[in-house]
């Protein structure tokens, strides 16, 4: 059976990173954006790593660039606009694309095991994200795709993806079930 344990992250160096490295421990997979409406999410991410990594959490970042270029630096201009602005201590990984032909592997994989179930409907961006995706005119509400940046992905100390939430997802209940697992 595939778990987390068997895919690798690229650091901003190009180097692959084993996510073995990370065994045992319970992680939240964040594709992110420095210039996007959920870029203050950062600041939750990072309070969250700092009340919950000292029992086994950690938050794996991965910066892309797909949905609307929001993510235009490079690897060292995205550090240091997370670390000035929101203080980050979280791994960062190399920009990377998430969905398409050069996606990275281990997102091909976590999107196969939890798919897209939907906006949160409470949130008042979910009506503008919708209306955006639907001009689109492709069927993507039964594409397993992430569809915007800040999606996240909740792994269990065994490797196993237990949870995805869309950026609309309420960051304390992120962290509730976060908790859950530690």
């Amino acid at each position: 059976m595939t778990t987390i344990y068997d895919f690798s992250l690229p650091d901003k160096k190009g180097n692959d990173i084993s996510l073995s490295e990370y065994k045992g421990k319970v992680l939240l997979i964040v594709n992110t954006a420095t210039g996007c409406g959920f870029t203050p999410q950062y600041e939750d991410l990072e309070a969250m790593y700092s009340r919950l990594r000292g029992q086994g959490f950690e938050i794996l970042d991965v910066p892309c660039n797909q949905f609307g270029q929001q993510t235009p630096g490079t690897d060292e201009e995205i550090t240091e606009f997370c670390t000035v602005k929101f203080g980050t201590e979280f791994p960062q990984f190399k920009k990377s694309d998430v969905n398409g032909a050069g996606e990275l592997p281990l997102f091909t994989w976590l999107k196969s095991e939890r798919g897209f179930e939907g906006f949160d409907a409470a949130n008042p961006l979910t009506p503008i994200l919708e209306q955006m995706f639907d001009k689109s005119g492709s069927d993507w509400r039964n594409s397993s795709d992430v569809k915007w940046n800040f999606t996240k992905f909740l792994v269990d100390r065994e490797g196993k993806v237990v949870a995805r939430f869309e950026p609309t997802h309420d960051m304390k209940d992120v962290e509730e079930q976060a908790k859950k697992l530690l």
